[in-house]
């Protein structure tokens, strides 16, 4: 079994532990998040997060941290996109 051992610091101010390579949804809903979502190929953007600065598409990219250090989540927004 994988160490969880990258602290994740979520828009909602929950804060979980998660490893390396876990699925980005199912993590942000362990925290009481929910990423939006669209396409679920990685082509109309609907699920991107900025994971420290770098924005990600939640649906084609796991969890990554070069340094196990800690992830600061913020979820985009586009004003042309509604819920």
């Amino acid at each position: 079994m994988k160490e969880k051992n990258i602290k994740v610091i979520w828009p909602n101010n929950n804060e979980t532990f998660v490893s390396e390579g876990d699925d980005w949804f199912s993590s942000a809903e362990k925290a009481g998040l929910h990423i939006p979502t669209g396409c679920l190929t990685g082509s109309c953007g609907a699920c991107e997060i900025d994971v420290n600065g770098e924005t990600v598409r939640a649906c084609i990219s796991n969890i990554e941290s070069k340094k196990k250090s800690q992830l600061n989540i913020s979820l985009t927004t586009d004003p042309f996109w509604k819920d």
